[in-house]
Order: C-alpha cells, then sequence, then structure tokens
C-alpha cells in the first residue's frame, strides 16, 4: 500500500503552529517504522506543486515540471475518447481584480451546477474551436481542449495558482501566447453576459476565464500504484486551519492508522507527505535491530519534518 497525502503542510505560519499542537499518533509511528526515500520538487515556484510530481512518479511518468498529462487521464476517466490527441483541462474559473494584481478564486467557489456549466460552455465554444481546438464537456467544472499545440506544452497546476497572483503562474512562450488571446477575448465576451447578470443577480462570482493545464498525450497509469488522500486540500487552500486541523485526525484515525496496521503486520508499505516545496516519500526498508531500536529511542521531529515540506 503506498497513501500520499497533498497538502500535508503549506507555507502559511498559520498551518505550522496549528501542526505543531496536533497529537497524530499513528503517523507519528509510521515514520518510526519507516525510512526517508525519494524527494520530488525543490521550491514553491514549481509548475507542478509536488504531490502531482510525486503522483505522476508512482504512476510511472517521466516527471517534468510543468508537463504532467493529467488531462488527458481526466478526460478518458469522464468518458471521453482521447483518441491519442494532446489534451489540456479548461478549468472555468473567476479572476477578481484588485488594485495590484489578480487573482484566481477557488473553482469550487462558484458553485456551478451541470446545466449552467453547459451553458458557458456553449457561449465559449466557438471561440477555441474557430482557432482549431477540439472541446469536450466532463463535468461542470471540468472543461477539455485538444489540439497539437499541447502536446509539452508547460503550464502551471491549478493546485498552484488558486488565490494567487495569476501573473506568476501566466506562460510567455509562443506556444501560451494563442491561449492568453483566448483567455481576454472569454473575458470580453462573458463580461455582459446574461449569463453571468444572472449570477452577480445572486450574489454569486462571475465566471470571466479559464484556467489551463495538465496538456499533454495519455500515458498509462497503474491505478493500484499509490492511492491519493486529498482531504487536506480544501481546508488548506481556503486556509481554514481548524478545518486542516479537523482533517489531519481524521486522516490519523482513518488511513494512516490502516498503513500503521499493515506495517506492524510486516507488510510493505509506503507513505509520501507533500507540501507546497517538496514531497518525501518512506518506504519500508529492511532495517537491523540496531536500526529499529534507535527509530523508537529517538523518534523523528514530526514538526520539522512537516516545515520542512
Amino acid at each position: 500500500m503506498h497513501l500520499l497525502i497533498p497538502f500535508a503542510a503549506t507555507l502559511s505560519q498559520a498551518s505550522t503552529h496549528t501542526h505543531r499542537d496536533l497529537n497524530l499518533p499513528h503517523l507519528q509511528a509510521l515514520l518510526q517504522r519507516l525510512s526517508a526515500g525519494q524527494v520530488d520538487g525543490g521550491d514553491e515556484y514549481s509548475l507542478s506543486p509536488p504531490h502531482e510530481l510525486a503522483l505522476a512518479r508512482a504512476w510511472g511518468w517521466p516527471v517534468v515540471d510543468g508537463a504532467l498529462p493529467f488531462a488527458a487521464k481526466l478526460a478518458a476517466d469522464d468518458g471521453i475518447a482521447t483518441d491519442g490527441q494532446a489534451w489540456g483541462l479548461l478549468t472555468p474559473v473567476h479572476w477578481h481584480v484588485g488594485r495590484e494584481h489578480i487573482t484566481l478564486a477557488d473553482p469550487l467557489a462558484l458553485a456551478l451546477g451541470d446545466e449552467e456549466s453547459h451553458a458557458f460552455f456553449d457561449a465559449v465554444r466557438e471561440l477555441f474551436e474557430s482557432e482549431g481546438y477540439r472541446l469536450a464537456w466532463g463535468a461542470a467544472q471540468r472543461w477539455y481542449v485538444a489540439h497539437d499545440s499541447l502536446d509539452g506544452l508547460l503550464c502551471a497546476s491549478l493546485d498552484r495558482v488558486i488565490g494567487r497572483n495569476v501573473d506568476l503562474w501566466l506562460q510567455s512562450n509562443p506556444q501560451a501566447r494563442l491561449l492568453r488571446r483566448l483567455q481576454n477575448e472569454m473575458q470580453m465576451l462573458l463580461y455582459t453576459h446574461p449569463l453571468n447578470d444572472a449570477r452577480e443577480a445572486r450574489g454569486a462570482f462571475s465566471v470571466n476565464s479559464f484556467w489551463l493545464s495538465g496538456c499533454g498525450r495519455a500515458r498509462p497509469v497503474d491505478r493500484a500504484a499509490v492511492t491519493v488522500d486529498e482531504r487536506l486540500r480544501a481546508p488548506a487552500l481556503a486556509e481554514d486551519w481548524a478545518g486542516w486541523a479537523d482533517a489531519w485526525r481524521a486522516l490519523d484515525g482513518g488511513p494512516l492508522a490502516e498503513v500503521d496496521a499493515q506495517a506492524q503486520q510486516g507488510a510493505a508499505v509506503s507513505l509520501t507527505l507533500c507540501g507546497e516545496r517538496r514531497a518525501q516519500r518512506f518506504d519500508t526498508v529492511p532495517r537491523s535491530l540496531w536500526q529499529r531500536l534507535a527509530a523508537r529511542w529517538q523518534p523523528s521531529n514530526l514538526a520539522t519534518l512537516i516545515e520542512s515540506l
């Protein structure tokens, strides 16, 4: 069993203080039983967050920052025939224009239903199809676009951009210029669109742009290779540290307790903890009696480990 946990740490000082006050006995016990292994990531400015890099590695994909073809995988999961094309995930979003910069709101805050999402999708379809893109609707917050130019196109993960200045993550290479223009055209098209008039009338965020991510051609996925538990993601992105702490406790009492029980029974298990800078994997490896005793006498400093991610 390999359990991967995104957003196990963030760069927020509030999350650091929150984690120091948590009691996570199963996580602490696991870290004493397992040995540190592969590290992915480097800093908080990579296009792909550490959890995506670690997941790609677990699936056996080439690990290339900003070029992990999650869109093709998600499209196939949504029942779309990917036909060997290069795909990108086109997420409908709200860009909030502030005094100093533009930030991207969490797409979940749009609360788009299927019917409304379809209406927005149909409203912007011609913008893309007139440029030779193939569009497909997968779910309310998952639209897809296919085009050969998306093969190898570097783009930032949505998880990098939510709540942050979009200018930090917009690409300026020739492949991305057309997409930048399409973003501008979509903003102008939807600025006074009746669909957004209706949303604003009820106090909802407008849909005024898109974010492109996960570009590339489909690669095989070993679904049994890793289990991803994303319960820390939503509270971390919302900076809801009380909710994040509750999610950590639920993780420790559930999936981490199960992995710990398997490790105690001698099963080979792996755990990957992911922050905003790096992902650290831990694995079952043979250890001498002295190493096992030393691990008990010198338990790992959980707070220091989490803060390093």
